[in-house]
């Protein structure tokens, strides 16, 4: 009888593919009404992020976490609506070419874009209440000027430079954050366990799969309406 299949199994939710808690027990993120001044009270890092976390706290003993900035330090003082690195501010009252990370969505939604170690986008343009970003991705993406920002560029840079000499690094790496690894490559695997499976009749190219498809074989190109490099 054959198993199931990867994307079957993950779809399932057993605890083989679910995050571990433990990984994500500090959420960084704004709070609604953040004002006056925060100090840097502890530097941590944490297995579901590539960038450290650094815990804050005001003078009326309020906390919360975000997303630290690049030579953040223990007893730094954050201001919100300030100028300088690490300080969170409104997109809108930021100047052209500022770097910033840990950006807000909607308006008070906490921070959405931009956690990862090392990255930052950098305001280029206004217009009226509209705020354009442009994104590690080159893309430029419309903001509303309401939405708020860390100043400065995440730290964790430079996390990718050192290489991963052994597999069991990898493994916990992938397992902290419920990533598949080592993948097995479809065509790899028995004809019992995957549609692409078996020895004879190898294709790299996906399959063609109805839309009507029972949910096993719902995998590859499902219903293409091409496919095939394209002639110029």
């Amino acid at each position: 009888m054959g198993k199931r299949i990867i994307t079957q199994a993950r779809g399932h939710g057993g605890p083989r593919y679910r995050v571990r808690r433990k990984a994500f027990s500090v959420r960084p993120f704004y709070p609604v009404n953040m004002e006056g001044e925060w100090e840097v009270v502890k530097l941590f890092s944490s297995a579901g992020h590539s960038a450290p976390i650094a815990k804050l706290k005001n003078k009326s003993g309020e906390i919360f976490h975000n997303i630290a900035v690049n030579l953040l330090y223990e007893g730094q003082k954050i201001m919100t609506d300030g100028m300088n690195k690490g300080d969170v501010a409104k997109i809108g009252s930021l100047k052209n070419g500022t770097m910033i990370f840990n950006i807000e969505s909607k308006p008070k939604d906490g921070g959405k874009f931009i956690r990862s170690g090392g990255n930052f986008a950098i305001v280029t343009g206004k217009n009226g209440n509209i705020v354009s970003v442009t994104m590690p991705s080159k893309q430029i993406k419309q903001m509303d000027a309401e939405c708020r920002a860390t100043i400065g560029r995440a730290a964790g840079d430079g996390r990718l430079a050192k290489p991963i000499l052994k597999a069991g690094k990898q493994f916990y790496i992938k397992k902290a954050k419920s990533k598949l690894w080592p993948r097995t490559s479809a065509i790899k695997v028995n004809a019992i366990d995957h549609p692409f499976g078996s020895g004879r009749g190898k294709r790299p190219k996906s399959k063609i799969i109805p839309r009507m498809a029972s949910p096993g074989q719902t995998v590859g190109l499902l219903r293409p309406r091409r496919t095939g490099r394209r002639k110029k």
